[in-house]
């Protein structure tokens, strides 16, 4: 039963590989060729194509989709691997896939209506990654590995990303979501909004330690 359940995770894991990182390519090849950023809430204007880059990489959606790829990929390869650099690796995956869907789906979703190619994209990086990836972590695992030292750790990536969103916005005005952007809300509101999204994630941290035990107890007791 062990073997079996290796080799459906390297299955599942190496399957979201393949279609994040077809997502990522498709988005990056539309971005320099002047087409949909799924990511935006309207159009891009007449960037040039590195501006479009790196707006594209500095959406905490794009950022969240490669530590997903990463994540997985080391998954296909190894499913029970272990470690505090993978630990911190793979609750940021987790933290910021599900953020990202949550967020997308109660906020973003009626601002975007990407068609053809972009839909595609579009459900990979806001639907299936975030689903498909907790769905993982809850069956497969490998359990054991949230815990509060990694949690504060895997805070230092979002914590970051906020400083560069803001650093960026306050530089050139653009901001990646409408609910960050100070210009048009003002600091106080774009500041709320940012720490109710980080205490979303503090609870969901919470959440994520919670259900790791309590999986590691079950399964440790259903074993013969």
């Amino acid at each position: 039963m062990r073997a079996k359940r290796r080799r459906a995770s390297r299955v599942w894991h190496g399957t979201l590989f393949a279609i994040v990182l077809a997502a990522l390519v498709t988005q990056t090849v539309l971005v320099v060729q002047g087409g949909t950023d799924v990511n935006a809430a309207a159009g891009g204007g007449d960037e040039s194509t590195r501006v479009r880059l790196v707006h594209l990489f500095s959406y905490f959606t794009i950022q969240s989709n490669l530590l997903v790829l990463w994540a997985s990929g080391l998954l296909a390869l190894r499913p029970d691997r272990d470690g505090r650099a993978w630990r911190v690796l793979r609750l940021d995956a987790l933290l910021g896939i599900v953020i990202t869907g949550i967020v997308f789906a109660l906020v973003l979703a009626p601002l975007v209506h990407p068609v053809g190619v972009a839909w595609a994209v579009n459900a990979a990086f806001h639907y299936l990654s975030p689903a498909a990836f907790l769905v993982g972590w809850l069956v497969f695992g490998p359990r054991g590995q949230v815990d509060g030292g990694t949690a504060w750790l895997a805070f230092l990536w979002p914590v970051a990303w906020i400083a560069y969103t803001f650093a960026q916005g306050a530089r050139t005005g653009w901001y990646p979501y409408p609910f960050l952007d100070a210009a048009a809300l003002g600091h106080p509101r774009a500041a709320l909004n940012t720490a109710l999204v980080l205490l979303a994630a503090f609870c969901l941290a919470a959440l994520a330690q919670w259900v790791d035990r309590r999986l590691r107890r079950g399964r440790a007791g259903a074993r013969p």
